[in-house]
């Protein structure tokens, strides 16, 4: 087992497919797992479900964050909250856009962050966080801007977290994802003129599942993954290898 059990997990984005993946699998470890994100209606059927606690606030407002989180009994964290945002190129981007990118996908990780890493080192127990970044901060990606931008961003605040949390024994690390082939993302991603070429390029040749990316966040927040701290992770099928 992965030494999760009974221990307090904050996962956000839980009403999306892989913080939802990501909750089950925690639920499965025995986890006491609280589930956050933008849909209320979502979170409770998750917790229909799953039994996992649901804790709803908003990534945008620090007082929101705060008012959640302050004093919260808390091991690990999964960053999971997200916003695609426009498929855009740099001369074309809308920079409102740009803005709530930024304020959703990087200000509000780190906000979640600050307000979780500050009641795990009051508790003395040291714990884990994982953010779910994606392979756009580690390549190009056409008419990823914005969101690569936001991720990199993302990407350094883990190494930086882990560089001061590991003080208090909190080990930060993200997953890097490729794409997971949802209705959401197939307006894009599913186009022939996208797809083909995109799914050429890389080595296993395939979109990942929800399953794949909640299975290595799950074993980095377990006790498996207690010496690796500071890492990002490619969930990508090799792709940027190339």
């Amino acid at each position: 087992m992965s030494g999760l059990e009974g221990r307090p997990v904050l996962v956000t984005g839980a009403s999306g497919g892989i913080g939802g993946e990501t909750v089950r699998h925690l639920v499965a470890e025995g986890a006491d797992v609280i589930a956050s994100g933008r849909s209320t209606e979502a979170l409770e059927a998750l917790a229909a479900e799953t039994g996992a606690r649901v804790l709803p606030f908003d990534l945008e407002s620090e007082d929101s964050v705060r008012d959640a989180l302050e004093g919260l009994d808390l091991y690990g964290v999964v960053n999971c909250g997200g916003w695609g945002g426009e498929i855009a190129t740099p001369d074309e981007t809308d920079i409102a856009v740009f803005d709530k990118v930024i304020s959703i996908n990087t200000r509000g990780s780190l906000l979640v962050i600050k307000h979780a890493s500050r009641s795990m080192i009051k508790l003395g127990r040291g714990g884990s966080i994982v953010n779910v970044s994606s392979q756009a901060s580690l390549v190009a990606l056409n008419g990823h801007v914005s969101y690569g931008a936001s991720k990199a961003a993302l990407d350094s605040i883990t190494r930086v977290s882990a560089l001061e949390l590991g003080r208090h024994g909190i080990r930060v690390n993200s997953v890097n994802p490729t794409v997971v082939m949802t209705p959401m993302s197939a307006w894009y991603w599913g186009r022939e003129d996208v797809q083909g070429p995109f799914l050429e390029a890389m080595p296993l040749g395939r979109w990942a599942t929800e399953a794949e990316i909640a299975a290595p966040i799950v074993f980095l927040l377990g006790d498996g993954a207690s010496m690796i701290s500071g890492v990002s992770l490619a969930i990508d099928g090799g792709y940027s290898i190339r």
